[in-house]
């Protein structure tokens, strides 16, 4: 099945399928929507407005056997940073899109009328439908009654109630293989579809397959990729434990953001941690180790049930759990796991949405540690769109603009996730850096300056972290395109190869010559090309810096402040 561009006008309520054009032939997940709104979207445009695009592209490999490949990239200009935004998830939608022999969904233009739809696309295109029902549900019931409504195994794409407000950080929600949610939750892309009047999407790719040009090839070289990442004791602790076996390393570390950003460590972080977690789920009959997506051999995401052993939340991770936990002092974890669930319905970003109570908190709105107040004013207040919950849903910059504070953790708008700059400071690097605002997954140096992944740069100094995140946003940047998750990186930078593998995959798949060169080379042009357009936006050098009180406020307990220099910042950009 040759792959198309299924483009959907919501200004006329038109669509089409159309040949993917030779210079986007080559591009994949977040290399391809990055590329398509640097062409199509104005980027000085109002990002709620019609001249914004949303773009949906699985990666180069998903849809085919490759261990981890089941990412779904999602892009568009951001309502929350202003500038270029992608965002990757898990979930069904990214493997069924590429059997359906979709390069790409571009949803352009917004309806006349107020009224609101879904799309339905099958190989053969895609279908608009009025949609009344399920308009002001939240997620999960648009999951339920979609289960009785479609035929098959199909994927849905859908919004909750902050997608249909176009909150700042409104997310967009992917079914997962067991009717659970996966959410392509940073930038606030989730209020561009709210603002194009799309409940949701559903994907059914009939009986499509994905070519590969030597199958043989293919095996053989999944096989030794998968290997490499199952072996890898990074990955089999993040099976053992998920991602949240990292509040102990990080608390340890002195890096754990603590009350709205004002310490390091968190006197709360056992009763939070992995550990404490994956006890609890052992004890309440949940899942320890759960796939996001189909042919995950990391297996990282778990069931959390509650305490009369009913299913709670899942997906349950580290940076959400630090986010409620930690930022917020809360230390119980079933309040935790429950504000998970509401912000799941709701279609809201953890990350954001959290760091924006705990600035909250220091506005006095509520007080540290309380946990039940959390889960009330998501309910009562975000959920309902009153005015307090619609200023704690357009994020933690708002918040602190509304309250009139100065500690207000966010670069370019988007809130700081679970790692503190001030005591790591190659991630620091990486939130003032990248080009979607502060984004650990953007290069994830904690795996070298905390994990001793592919060596170890002393998280305290200033020596080797522009260095270490410049090569791990270039590598990210190509991972995104292929639609794998970031945790292959662990291997990648250990076994040598893990790396080799996967460029032969892409081989294997395309018919090609590629070698480990040409994906450093388009992992920088990525970034030079999501720079470009942030640029012509109008953010500049002076964006590139984090909030003030990283500068002169010591966190402790290292009592360090995060002190590079606007030149040495600016390095970062030299190749």
């Amino acid at each position: 099945m040759t792959d198309k561009i299924f483009r959907v006008n919501m200004s006329t309520l038109t669509t089409s399928v159309e040949e993917v054009p030779a210079e986007w032939a080559g591009h994949g997940g977040r290399g391809l929507t990055s590329t398509i709104v640097a062409a199509e979207v104005n980027p000085t445009c109002h990002p709620l407005g019609s001249a914004n695009k949303l773009v949906i592209a699985p990666g180069l490999l998903s849809g085919t056997v490759a261990a981890n490949s089941g990412r779904i990239s999602i892009g568009a200009k951001s309502p929350l940073t202003g500038t270029i935004k992608e965002s990757n998830a898990g979930g069904t939608a990214a493997q069924l899109l590429a059997r359906a022999g979709c390069k790409a969904i571009i949803i352009e233009g917004v309806p006349g009328e107020d009224k609101w739809y879904s799309l339905a696309l099958t190989p053969e295109g895609i279908t608009i439908n009025e949609e009344t029902e399920l308009i002001g549900k939240g997620n999960f019931e648009v999951l339920s009654v979609l289960d009785s409504r479609l035929e098959g195994k199909q994927a849905v794409l859908t919004i909750g109630q902050a997608g249909e407000m176009r909150l700042a950080a409104a997310n967009i929600s992917i079914k997962d293989p067991d009717g659970g949610l996966r959410s392509s939750g940073r930038g606030g892309l989730g209020a561009v579809m709210g603002s194009k009047k799309i409940k949701f999407i559903t994907i059914d790719p009939k009986d499509g397959k994905v070519a590969i040009a030597d199958p043989d090839k293919f095996k053989q070289a999944n096989r030794v990729f998968a290997k490499a990442l199952v072996d890898h004791p990074i990955s089999q602790g993040l099976g053992q434990y998920g991602t949240n076996v990292l509040v102990n390393i990080i608390n340890e570390a002195g890096g754990l953001p603590t009350r709205n950003f004002t310490s390091g460590q968190f006197d709360g972080h056992e009763a939070i941690s992995g550990e404490t977690m994956h006890d609890t789920i052992l004890e309440r009959g949940g899942k320890v180790k759960h796939n996001c997506h189909a042919g995950c051999v990391i297996q990282c995401s778990q069931v959390y049930h509650d305490a009369k052993k009913e299913k709670l939340t899942s997906g349950f991770e580290y940076e959400s759990i630090w986010a409620m936990g930690a930022d917020c002092c809360v230390d119980n974890l079933d309040h935790i796991a429950e504000a998970d669930r509401i912000m799941d319905d709701i279609g809201i970003d953890t990350i954001e949405t959290s760091v924006a109570m705990g600035v909250a908190m220091e506005g006095g709105v509520l007080e540290f540690g309380d946990g039940a107040g959390v889960c009330r004013i998501l309910k009562e207040e975000v959920a309902s769109g009153s005015a307090l919950g619609r200023i704690i849903g357009n994020g933690a910059g708002a918040v602190g603009r509304a309250f009139g504070l100065t500690r207000v953790p966010v670069v370019k708008n988007q809130a700081i996730p679970a790692y503190d700059p001030r005591a790591i400071k190659g991630i620091g690097i990486t939130y003032a850096t990248s080009t979607q605002g502060a984004d650990h997954t953007m290069g994830y140096t904690i795996a070298t300056n905390i994990l001793n992944v592919g060596g170890n740069v002393d998280p305290l100094t200033k020596e080797g972290q522009v260095e270490l995140s410049r090569n791990l946003q270039v590598a990210t940047a190509a991972i995104d395109s292929t639609g794998m998750c970031l945790f292959i990186a662990f291997a990648a930078l250990d076994n040598e190869t893990c790396l080799p593998a996967l460029v032969d995959m892409l081989n294997a798949r395309f018919d090609l010559n590629l070698t480990g060169d040409d994906v450093v080379s388009l992992g920088q042009s990525i970034l030079k090309t999501e720079r470009a357009f942030n640029s012509a936006a109008g953010f500049t050098a002076a964006d590139d810096r984090l909030p003030e009180f990283f500068y002169t406020e010591p966190l402790p307990p290292h009592n360090t402040v995060f002190d590079f220099s606007d030149e040495e910042i600016a390095t970062f950009w030299d190749f």
